[in-house]
This record gives C-alpha cells, structure tokens and sequence, in this order.
C-alpha cells in the first residue's frame, strides 16, 4: 500500500503543469495557444523567453529527481526508485490536470536519470547539446539523446533493469516527438 502511495503521489508531482502554471502567472500567456503549443522548456523559451524557458526546464527537471528520491526515501529500493521515477514522467506526458495531456517528458527524464543513472544523463545532455548545436532542432537533440540511453546504459555495464527503464522511459520521449519526426522528414521542423 505504501508503494502503491508513493507512486500516485510520484505522478501527481510530473503531471504539475509548470509552464502552463508559470506561463499564466508570470507572463500571463498560455502556452498551449501560442508557439509550438506545447507546454514544455522548448516552447516556454520561445514564447516565454530564456528565464522562463530556464524556469519551466529546471522545475520539471526536479521534478524527476524528487520522485526518485521520494521512492528511495520512502521504500528504499531501486526498483521503488525507478517506478517512481517512471509514474513522475508518465505524469508529466499525461496530466491529470490537463485530461491527460501534458508536455514531452524530456525534463522530467533528464531529472530522473540525473539520479539513477548520472553518468547516461552526462552523456545524453552533451550529445543532445551537439546535435542542437550542430542542427538547431531541438527535437532531433531529444530524439537521439533517446534512442542513445539504453545503448549507453548496455555499453557502461547497468543493471539489465536500468537498461529495461531506460528503453521504457526513452519510448515514451520518442513516441510524443512522432509529430516532430514527421516534420523533420517533410523538412518542416521549427529551429532553435
């Protein structure tokens, strides 16, 4: 039962709209209508400019890292903490505040490896911030840092449960970035 509680409150923390919740509040704009329209740290630093596109990614982000830390503090296994983390980016794809919509989970993810896998989460930032770089496509940095994870996890030696979150974790980033594939592929996709 104790698990069982501390993953629903684990979503309940990644389904907390930040940049719907900062948007409205701080800059009174509602990301859902403007840019991208999606609720995440890509769209808030275009429409919300670099403070609130840093606010929206660094709250998110923490947002990972305190569900891992509630299932280690709480239950204290590593299956607790990757559950906890896996609920916490489950909710932010799937708000229970916004009818189960939500942002792409690439914060949120970011946070729960920083903390599960610290090394993977160093690796898929840098390789994330080449490909931004090297593209300006933020999604394209998304999506690779994704499909890298798991190889990285396999290639440095995890636990084959770490791999399994990680495979996972990384197909939920990839299926909610399916619209921006298709754009990249039609050659429409929105630079950085």
């Amino acid at each position: 039962m104790l698990l069982i509680g501390t993953l629903f409150l684990s979503y309940i923390i990644g389904s907390i709209p930040t940049g719907l919740i900062l948007g409205k509040l701080a800059y009174r704009r509602d990301l859902r209508r403007l840019g991208s329209g999606n609720i995440g740290a890509t769209n808030a630093f275009r429409v919300l400019g670099k403070k609130g596109g840093a606010a929206v990614f660094l709250i998110d982000f923490f947002k990972g890292e305190i569900a891992v830390l509630l299932g280690m503090s709480v239950i204290g296994t590593p299956a607790a903490m990757m559950l906890c983390g896996m609920f916490a980016i489950i909710g932010n794809i799937f708000s229970i505040f916004m009818q189960l919509k939500g942002g792409k989970g690439v914060s949120t993810t970011l946070g729960v490896l920083s903390i599960l896998m610290p090394k993977i989460a160093l690796a898929v930032v840098i390789v994330w911030g080449a490909v931004v770089f090297a593209t300006r496509y933020v999604s394209l940095g998304s999506i690779t840092a994704a499909i890298l994870t798991p190889i990285f996890a396999a290639f440095l030696d995890y636990d084959c449960y770490y791999i399994a979150f990680s495979v996972i974790a990384m197909a939920f980033i990839i299926a909610k970035h399916r619209d921006n594939l298709e754009r990249l592929r039609k050659g429409h996709e929105h630079r950085f």
